[in-house]
């Protein structure tokens, strides 16, 4: 079974061949300047055309585009409901119309942590389980349950997916979202810099060197055994940590799977979260288990068959 995908992010999209469980061929495109959705349509178009044709696969051999979104979105009638600074002309954007006009095919949208996560479910780390948790860790924090064997979506399509909106710290940073204290305004990339900038002593540390510090920097500077690093780390993990066990206090999943790019550094943040989960969430049925994702950035474009074949 064939299926087109497009991975669309913040700053990147792949559109993908999927067949089955394979990834056969991808396409990219930096989207880091780009204006809005729309302007975008004409390059997946392209995207898509040059796949079919290195891949020499026609239309009718697939069963249709699915679209990974980092914003919220309606799978009921393929429309983008909210963005977050974003691509903010989606909402006016009719995809279903592109996809039909375009290439003749069905097409189905989800936000794209819940993508990865069926990703994860059909070919990955979550194989056989039917409740899961997946915290994906990057510039922001995503989130998204399967639970009994279905995505949970809720009656606003929000449910699930905003895992990096529980308050971790009730007198924390304003986040993107409106809210304070957020996992995401406590701990993700694009907090970093700030949570940097405040740190009492930073002036002593490595760190204060390096004018673009990302996951990676901090990790390898923690690992060489700078005590800011190091402090900054942790607080890190905690934050991390307390998110993942209010996930499992709201969703009672069997597995958490962790993704995203901070994973890189997966030999240090599996340890802890499930050492912290275990001695914290309330499972009287026994302990959950915590996993690195396994397929990195093609979980999304692996999400595209399970997603257009789900049954209602």
């Amino acid at each position: 079974m064939k299926a087109l995908a497009i991975d669309l992010g913040g700053t990147h999209a792949a559109v993908a061949l999927v067949d089955g469980s394979t990834l056969v061929h991808t396409e990219t495109l930096q989207t880091d300047r780009a204006k809005g959705l729309k302007p975008l349509l004409p390059k997946f178009a392209e995207m898509v055309t040059a796949v079919l044709a290195k891949t020499g696969t026609s239309t009718k051999d697939c069963i249709g585009i699915a679209l990974g979104f980092a914003g919220l979105v309606d799978t009921r009638t393929g429309f983008v409901l909210s963005t977050n600074a974003k691509y903010d002309d989606a909402l006016k954007v009719d995809l279903p119309a592109w996809s039909r006009e375009s290439f003749g095919l069905a097409f189905r949208i989800e936000n794209d942590a819940r993508m990865a996560l069926l990703g994860e479910n059909y070919a990955g780390a979550a194989r056989g389980f039917s409740d899961v948790v997946m915290i994906t860790l990057g510039t922001g924090i995503g989130g998204a349950a399967l639970i009994e064997g279905k995505l949970l979506r809720g009656k606003h399509m929000q449910a699930g997916c905003l895992g990096g909106h529980i308050p971790v710290l009730f007198s924390g940073r304003r986040c993107t979202c409106g809210n304070v204290g957020c996992a995401e305004a406590e701990a993700s990339g694009w907090a970093l810099p700030l949570i940097l900038k405040e740190w009492p002593g930073i002036e002593r540390s490595s760190l204060a060197s390096d004018s673009e510090v990302g996951f990676k920097e901090l990790f390898d500077e923690a690992r060489r055994g700078d005590a800011i690093a190091v402090a900054i780390r942790d607080r890190c993990l905690n934050v991390w940590a307390a998110d993942a066990v209010g996930l499992v206090h709201m969703y009672d999943p069997e597995l958490i799977v962790i993704g995203g790019g901070v994973m890189k550094s997966a030999d240090v943040i599996i340890p802890y979260v499930e050492e912290h989960v275990s001695k914290y969430a309330w499972t009287p049925w026994g302990k959950v288990q915590v996993r690195a994702a396994e397929l990195g950035n093609h979980a999304g474009l692996l999400g595209a068959i399970p997603l257009l074949t789900e049954k209602a």
